[in-house]
């Protein structure tokens, strides 16, 4: 049996040697009209920009040596310009131009596709180039060392140009990217391509997105790449990226069905014409989730089908090939992209129903070194939770998730499918709860009903229709919050639950989804109908949102971050690597409250929004920001401290009122309330410092069952229970002086007891527990009212000193 084989990369090459180990006697035959064969195309970039520093280990196998191994004729620089079918020849064309014919039993087409190269002025000039082939790789190689490049400009966001602007960047050439569309990294959701935008910018890439090429000129060495919008570009050389097509010609030349998209093939992978089989780019496969003909430009699957394809013509087709869902991954400087299955925006385009989720988890166990946050999307259908597409962006750990998804996707798998994988855990490598089992019950929580969730675009859309809260912490509120969005901290929604309006729709948020997941089960809970949650949070949102930038840096080496370097001032040294928003900023601001003014901290963070959190904390807190950089996936900075006072560096603030709680008397307590509440009113910052019988006022109506000792039961029979047993000073009279209290409050329309402590609640006061009596009392902490703090003697003396006005009751 003879078998040819037309294209001597990836499928052709891997087609060819498993012929042979099926077949000892087969006659085979290679055809390329290239120099080489079984190479590494998706190793070029890496080449070009040093990474792969020795050029021969592009090359899996030589002609010589794979036709040693596998006893098969190899003929290099030999095209096959036309396919008889009828006669089972072929023509083909040696290097000087004369033309032979060939004969075979069995025929494979892996011809591969071209790079796109569309005709307008200016795009034949010297400079502008593709990347294809060794050929492409080796002339732009070439014209590096002969041209001092000290810009690029690559013309399409795709992978190749993508890991090009990494590659070209670290061999010291700035880099701009022009990108017709709106974001770069097609297969992927906007969102998903956010987090890549973010960090092209921050390595100083300039990005054009949006915007198309129009023509070229020629300006002495350099040329001009004009744009649609009127702006031009002024660089040393071009990279054109803006895609490929399949090598269709010859196949259709022969009478071979073409699809809408490439070589129609079966199952088997055998072509219209009986005998002749076809693999790799140039082929259209149904996809299994759409059953619609696709491109799949991967070389994954090309060495499946050759391998399928070559067991069909020694053995007969027996063996089928069951389709590709798209599972690619890429490296964009420090950051990971990896996509399999369809995209949201592939779905909303084609029409077909559909839910999402983002979450966001740490790569391995926090309390780990090295774990970078893991951004996962997944796309599923709202019915059955079949998963249909995910995506997964982030530092470390990107490959394994998103081939496990793969799998699950290939196999028909749900949501719920998620949840139950069982994977390897230890501290370096994942986590007790996997990102994908977080990722897992995220969907399935949007799918039970019980976290109705709103996306990004939303609420860009349409703020001004619902009613936003921010369950962050204050501080992480001062960073930044989506604009007209409340700040009501998740340990405060209950006690001032009654801001939240009824009768507008309610949509929380906090950093990525969790502390806004419980807030939306708390209002819940609480009889509120219409709320939802923020999928992915405020990071998605603000990277989702952020504003686009094609400024390069001044300097090429360092572009416009400072380094880091050490002084002869010492440093104190923190590491908050691990945790996310607001945890870095929270240990920096902890570590800073004890320096002295002048004295500096270095900061390392893996956090990505860190960089960004620090500088606009060192504003609003008046610290100085001397230097950061970023080291795969590490940022650091050097922050002095300054001289500005805050009010919690200040020994009095004015204004800033402390009271102490001892007593647990009717009157006593509503005094209280009322000096705190008339204190607050007018914007001062009130603390009340519960102790002692003190605690008596703050306890639940409603406790939940603990478990107490001797004492504790003991102190629990003789004091009031709640607020509601209290009694007055004098003229108690067994309790009825209290009853008639309350009765003339009501009658004169004065706010109760309860209604003042919450009052007092809702505007901000500080209720503070004492640690020491509540040990002593056995009170335990779920006894007391949600929202009170418990504290120490220190927690009060903080307070007493930033006060100037001190109240003991």
């Amino acid at each position: 049996m003879k078998h040819v084989i037309i294209g001597g990369v990836a499928g052709g090459a891997t087609a060819a040697a498993r012929i042979r180990r099926a077949d000892e006697t087969a006659e085979i035959v290679l055809l390329e009209k290239g120099n080489y064969i079984s190479y590494a195309n998706c190793g070029l970039p890496y080449y070009i920009g040093g990474v792969i520093s020795d050029r021969s280990k592009l090359f899996v196998q030589t002609p010589e040596a794979f036709s040693q191994r596998f006893n098969i004729d190899v003929r290099t620089h030999h095209e096959v310009t036309e396919i008889h079918a009828d006669k089972r020849t072929l023509s083909v064309k040696r290097l000087d131009g004369t033309i032979y014919e060939e004969t075979y039993d069995r025929l494979l087409l892996s011809p591969g596709s071209y790079p796109l190269r569309p005709q307008m002025p200016g795009i034949d000039l010297p400079g502008i180039f593709t990347l294809r082939d060794v050929g492409d790789t080796d002339a732009i190689k070439d014209y590096l060392d002969k041209h001092h490049a000290g810009h690029a400009v690559i013309v399409g966001g795709g992978f190749i140009g993508l890991e090009m602007a990494d590659n070209l960047k670290s061999a010291g050439i700035q880099v701009s990217i022009v990108e017709q569309s709106d974001q770069v990294m097609g297969p992927v959701d906007f969102s998903i391509a956010s987090f890549v935008h973010r960090e092209l910018m921050a390595q100083g890439v300039g990005l054009y997105l949006g915007q198309g090429v129009t023509h070229f000129g020629q300006v002495g060495e350099q040329i001009d790449v004009f744009l649609s919008s009127g702006e031009s570009i002024r660089t040393d050389l071009v990279l054109l990226s803006i895609g490929v097509r399949p090598h269709t010609k010859l196949a259709a030349d022969a009478g071979i069905k073409i699809g809408q998209r490439g070589i129609q093939v079966d199952r088997y992978l055998e072509t219209s014409v009986k005998g002749i089989y076809a693999v790799g780019d140039a082929i259209e496969f149904p996809h299994p989730l759409t059953g619609k003909p696709w491109l799949n430009y991967l070389a994954g699957p090309a060495n499946r089908q050759a391998r399928i394809a070559a067991d069909n013509m020694v053995f007969g087709n027996k063996e089928t090939y069951e389709g590709a869902v798209g599972t690619s991954i890429a490296k964009v400087f420090d950051l990971t992209v990896g996509a399999t299955g369809l995209a949201a925006k592939t779905l909303r385009r084609e029409g077909t129903p559909y839910l999402s989720s983002t979450t966001t988890s740490p790569s391995h166990a926090g309390y780990y070194p090295g774990a970078f946050p893991l951004v996962t999307k997944l796309v599923f259908e709202p019915k059955t939770g079949r998963l249909l597409g995910a995506q997964c962006v982030g530092h470390d750990g990107v490959d394994k998730r998103i081939d496990q998804l793969s799998i699950v996707i290939k196999h028909n798998g749900t949501v719920y499918d998620l949840i139950q994988l069982e994977q390897a855990y230890a501290p370096p490598y994942s986590s007790a709860k996997d990102p994908l089992a977080i990722a897992g019950y995220t969907a399935s929580n949007i799918l039970s009903g019980a976290m109705p969730v709103v996306y990004w675009r939303e609420i860009r859309d349409n703020k001004k229709e619902i009613y936003l809260i921010d369950v962050r912490t204050e501080d992480e509120y001062q960073l930044g919050s989506i604009e007209g969005a409340v700040n009501i901290p998740l340990d405060h929604l209950r006690e001032r639950i009654s801001e939240v309006p009824q009768d507008r729709p309610v949509v929380v948020f906090c950093a990525i989804g969790l502390r806004g997941y419980l807030a939306l089960r708390i209002l819940s809970g609480r009889g509120y109908k219409n709320v939802r949650n923020l999928s992915g949070g405020y990071q998605l949102y603000e990277v989702a949102t952020q504003k686009i930038s094609h400024e390069l840096p001044r300097d090429t080496q360092d572009g416009d971050q400072k380094e880091v370097q050490e002084t002869q001032m010492e440093i104190l040294k923190v590491d908050a690597c691990g945790l996310q928003c607001p945890g870095p900023i929270l240990k920096l601001k902890k570590a800073m409250d004890d320096l002295q003014s002048g004295t500096r901290m270095e900061v390392v963070a893996t956090d990505p929004g860190f960089p960004k959190d620090v500088r606009a904390w060192c504003q609003s807190t008046g610290n100085q920001l001397v230097a950061s950089n970023d080291d795969n996936g590490y940022h650091k900075v050097v922050i002095e401290k300054g001289s500005k006072q805050t009010p919690d560096q200040s020994v009095a603030v004015a204004g800033n009122k402390s009271l102490i709680l001892f007593s647990d008397d009717l009157d006593r307590a509503i005094a209280t309330f009322v000096l705190a509440n008339g204190a607050a009113a007018t914007g001062t910052k009130v603390s009340i410092f519960f102790t002692f019988w003190g605690l008596n006022v703050i306890k639940k109506k409603h406790k939940p069952s603990v478990k107490k000792d001797f004492f504790g039961k003991m102190f629990s029979w003789m004091l009031p229970s709640d607020s509601t047993r209290l009694k007055l000073s004098k003229l108690s009279m067994m309790g009825i002086g209290g009853k008639l209290m309350r009765h003339l409050m009501r009658k004169k329309n004065i706010s109760s007891l309860e209604e003042l402590r919450q009052q007092a609640m809702d505007n901000g006061v500080e209720f503070i527990a004492c640690q020491m009596t509540m040990d002593i009392m056995g009170i335990h902490r779920e006894e007391l009212l949600d929202g009170v703090t418990v504290g120490g003697v220190a927690t009060y003396m903080q307070r007493a000193e930033q006060s100037n006005v001190n109240l003991f009751i």
